[in-house]
């Protein structure tokens, strides 16, 4: 008999989450985005099924995947982010610390 969980969470950009978290599922893992009729392109579900053979084994996947989708959330906050450019010039600093006199000593 398997064990199986199924995660559901929701996002402004799950196509963008799924993405970040797919690379991580083992083979006893499916990760799909679902719609809701009527929402706009930006909103949805990600959802995760994962099916072990051992409540251990459900157990421990379903905890690496909560750690995963933490990183997942946080790579999807920060590449909507990206595009928020400061407009301030940031300045590049010294190039050297030594001075700008340099001493031929041949």
């Amino acid at each position: 008999m398997s064990r199986r969980a199924t995660i559901r969470t929701s996002h402004d950009d799950p196509e963008l989450v799924a993405r970040a978290l797919r690379p991580d599922n083992t083979d006893e893992m499916e990760t799909i985005v679902e719609r809701a009729d009527g929402d706009t392109e930006t909103e949805g579900a990600v959802v995760t099924q994962i099916e072990r053979e051992t409540t251990g084994g459900l157990h421990s996947n379903v905890d690496d995947y909560v750690v995963n989708l933490e990183v997942a959330i946080d790579v999807a906050s920060s590449g909507r982010n990206s595009g928020e450019q400061d407009e301030r010039p940031t300045g590049a600093g010294t190039a050297s610390d030594a001075d700008d006199d340099t001493t031929d000593t041949q």
